[in-house]
């Protein structure tokens, strides 16, 4: 038999176990130009969050009682495919359904001599591409102007930083423990590092750690903590945003700083964007990374869960910050 995990429930705020439901089918056998997937990694990621609401989007919802999809890594146990052997290994959105048939559409043969498979999921995947893409497409960092990043030590923010540094500017990041913060001085090469969660005075400590202003803002999270980065921006400073994290499980429309005085008096660009939009340039980016990868100009972080029955947990953890770097359910 195989295993499914379907969304048996929409959540209100935070997402539980009961949202998910897990059922098994008969073992799918691929018919004529399908493979055979075996799924080898899951992706989890906060955007995965909104899918489970029933609202219009980028993208759209998940179906009640229907598999959750997401990036997965598979390797192909049978081909009656031309472009795909028994044994390759592939990256594509696919379901969380431990084998599954696929007829090629959108899947992307992956080296593992290159990189560890569960890469093409992060440093080498959306992830990646996301940092990559919204830095330098929206951020345009010059080398020398300040880059601060929320979320710093999760799988997107991690890279940002990092690419950061490598274009010669300075970083600063924001995470939630004091753990995480030296992870990222100590690993990933950030200027410095700010514990949103034990700092008094974020507008303050933003000030401290940036005395020349924010040039670029890369923001993961939203909330009080993007208000607090706003106020410190320069001008012409560019905000790239990525997500808002703390802001997906709210069950009510929060109201926040008005923005419209710094966004005119200091000429701010910002933008919120989602990878795709710049797929021309995809791979020039892969390209790029993977460059940096194999040169140890560009470090990545896991956290990794074992067990395919762990992939709504692992997916829940994100929103207790319980992931450093990417976080990838291994089946």
């Amino acid at each position: 038999m195989n295993n499914i995990i379907t969304l048996d429930s929409r959540p209100v705020g935070k997402p539980q176990l009961s949202n998910f439901k897990f059922i098994t089918e008969v073992m799918p056998q691929a018919g004529e130009n399908e493979v055979l997937l075996k799924t080898l990694y899951v992706s989890v990621d906060p955007y995965l969050r909104g899918r489970m609401n029933d609202s219009k989007s980028y993208i759209p919802p998940f179906q009640l009682h229907e598999p959750i999809q997401s990036g997965i890594i598979a390797e192909v146990i049978e081909s009656n495919h031309p472009k795909f052997s028994k044994g390759d290994f592939v990256s594509g959105g696919l379901q969380w359904k431990e084998y599954q048939t696929s007829n090629g559409t959108g899947l992307s043969i992956v080296d593992a001599k290159a990189a560890p498979l569960s890469a093409y999921l992060g440093a080498l995947g959306m992830t990646g591409l996301t940092a990559y893409l919204g830095l330098t497409e929206i951020g345009k960092p010059k080398a020398g102007e300040t880059i601060v990043v929320s979320g710093a030590a999760g799988a997107v923010g991690s890279i940002v930083g990092q690419i950061g540094k490598i274009l010669g500017c300075r970083v600063v990041g924001i995470a939630g423990t004091d753990e995480k913060t030296e992870l990222l001085k100590n690993r990933f090469g950030f200027d410095e590092a700010i514990n949103y969660k034990t700092t008094k005075n974020m507008k303050e400590a933003i000030k401290e750690a940036c005395p020349d202003g924010v040039d670029v803002y890369f923001d993961n999270v939203g909330g009080d903590i993007s208000d607090a980065v706003m106020l410190n921006l320069n001008r012409y400073a560019r905000v790239p945003v990525c997500g808002a994290i703390s802001l997906y499980n709210n069950t009510e429309a929060q109201k926040g700083m008005r923005l419209d005085t710094i966004l005119v008096t200091k000429s701010v660009l910002m933008r919120g964007f989602i990878v795709s939009e710049f797929a021309a340039k995809a791979p020039e980016a892969l390209a790029q990374l993977t460059s940096w990868l194999k040169e140890d100009k560009l470090n990545y972080s896991e956290t990794i869960v074992d067990g395919f029955n762990n992939i709504p947990a692992a997916f829940m953890n994100l929103f207790e910050g319980k992931n450093e770097g990417k976080m990838v359910v291994k089946i």
